[in-house]
């Protein structure tokens, strides 16, 4: 067993942060003496002393032997994997890294169409082609879940020469599906139509799951849960710095040369040592007081579900009581999802009046629903300005929901209609063919050559490759006509869009 009092790379960074000596290396700031007045008067001068290069005893991120390897193995200790790279492009390279090394091009890989844009990303890299299986979905609530067993297990009989599954795990309002189960079946289930033994490697985007490792009454991780590979934002609900994530595996399902050869392509050649030294400290955190610190986390957060859940015209998202969902076996309870749609609230109107007039910022919204992040970084003053912001907004701006918001509330199971066999050339092809840009209305019935996701519910609607169908335009002007965002094309104004050139 290793020590987890231990932080190497930290020490390190430290030590030689303070060395003196003169440095003729980068970056070119020279240890914060060539920092503009502005920005030191905002950070202090003492963070770029730390702001350092791959120097000799700071060893190297593509090929460490030294307290980069010591801090990587202790993290991979802690969260429960054989091995753990530390990233400093976010959880987007590592899903782009993963595609890479698990797909080659003309490959299948599984997947829930709704994926975070890195694994389209990662299609357009690796030319793998997508086979997307639909979540389940809660039409009351407008919200996708998970993929499920069933519907993975009927893609592998209709692509047995699929390569990979990749799955989201947790969904960004915490909703966590059944690993186990689809993990199980990669491994063992015999299709009986073709008698074939699947033994391919399951990834999961575990972006927002990092403290599941951590405490007993959060869900299962998806190591734990039997993932072969996984993907974690330690900075979204641990104690990293922005875009410092981890990639682990376990198991021997997959190329470790390949995912190595993939993390260089896709991370930059200087990484940040302050992301680098978050990562470690983060790490140290969690082995020695994750325990403590969730179990204040999941009281805060119960303690905020259960106020606002008392509040007329507001409710929570829970696990379903009276019905099994296998798209839906656990809920991360750190991640508060309130309805405010029976206030005649749209989740974007809702969020606005919050974050202007009552100072509670939430970490997204969408149709009928806001979101938001409860982690260790939270306190009891928090959760009372969050309640009584509710209590506010329940008694002061009550209204009438509009007739586009009737005529567009439950309209996301519709997306997955029209998305069903709708890639026509591969993501890769689309994105590397000669483009057009045209008119919105105009571009009916013609290929995709760029991402639109809008929120709700954040699924992509329409990504490279796919047919452009009458009725995704319409659901994209509904959205942005209720306020909420799109992402991801060139014109998010929504005038233009970019197709393949015909």
């Amino acid at each position: 067993m290793l020590n987890q009092n231990q932080i190497p790379l930290l020490d390190t960074l430290k030590a030689s942060a303070e060395r003196p000596h003169a440095p003729f290396y980068t970056p070119g700031h020279k240890r914060g003496h060539g920092i503009s007045q502005s920005l030191s008067d905002v950070f202090g001068k003492a963070v770029f002393r730390a702001d350092l290069p791959e120097l000799a005893e700071l060893d190297n991120l593509f090929a460490p032997n030294g307290v980069i390897q010591q801090a990587q193995q202790l993290a991979a200790q802690a969260f429960g994997a054989s091995q753990t790279w530390f990233l400093v492009n976010g959880s987007t390279c590592g899903i782009e890294a993963a595609i890479l090394a698990t797909c080659s091009t003309g490959d299948k890989i599984i997947l829930p169409r709704n994926v975070h844009s890195s694994a389209i990303a990662g299609l357009i890299l690796s030319g793998a082609i997508p086979i997307f299986v639909h979540p389940e979905y809660d039409p009351v609530l407008d919200i996708a879940h998970s993929i499920t067993p069933s519907a993975v297990q009927a893609a592998l009989e209709e692509h047995p020469d699929a390569k990979a599954v990749l799955m989201v795990y947790p969904t960004y309002y915490g909703v966590c599906g059944n690993v186990k189960a689809i993990a199980s079946l990669l491994r063992s289930a015999q299709i009986a139509s073709l008698a074939h033994k699947y033994n391919i490697p399951l990834i999961v985007d575990e972006a927002h799951g990092a403290h599941f490792a951590f405490h007993s009454q959060l869900p299962t991780s998806a190591l734990a849960a039997g993932a072969d590979l996984t993907v974690q934002s330690i900075h979204k609900v641990l104690g990293a710095l922005t875009q410092a994530s981890m990639l682990h595996i376990q198991g021997n399902r997959i190329d470790i040369d390949r995912v190595n050869k993939a993390l260089q392509l896709v991370q930059s050649t200087s990484p940040s040592y302050l992301l680098l030294a978050s990562l470690d400290a983060a790490r140290q955190q969690m082995a020695l007081y994750g325990k403590e610190l969730m179990s204040r986390t999941l009281e805060l957060a119960q303690e905020a579900r259960t106020r606002i859940h008392q509040i007329p015209g507001l409710s929570v998202l829970e696990i379903p009581l009276n019905e099994t969902s296998p798209g839906f076996v656990a809920l991360d309870k750190t991640r508060l999802t309130v309805t405010v749609s029976d206030l005649g609230l749209t989740g974007f109107e809702a969020e606005e009046i919050l974050n202007d007039k009552l100072g509670v910022t939430a970490e997204f919204s969408s149709l009928q629903h806001l979101t938001f992040l409860i982690s260790l970084g939270n306190n009891q003053k928090d959760i009372e300005q969050l309640v009584q912001a509710f209590t506010i907004l329940a008694k002061e701006y009550r209204k009438t929901l509009s007739l586009a918001y009737s005529l567009l509330r439950g309209r996301g199971k519709d997306l997955f209609n029209l998305t069903e066999n709708s890639i026509c050339i591969s993501p890769r092809e689309a994105f590397f063919a000669a483009t057009e840009t045209l008119p919105f209305k105009e571009t009916s019935e013609r290929i995709c050559a760029e991402i639109i996701c809008p929120y709700p519910p954040g699924i992509p609607i329409l990504m490279p490759g796919e047919i452009i169908s009458p009725f995704a335009l319409e659901y994209l002007q509904q959205i942005q006509e209720l306020g909420g965002f799109i992402s991801g094309c060139a014109d998010t104004s929504l005038r233009t869009l970019k197709v393949v050139k015909v």
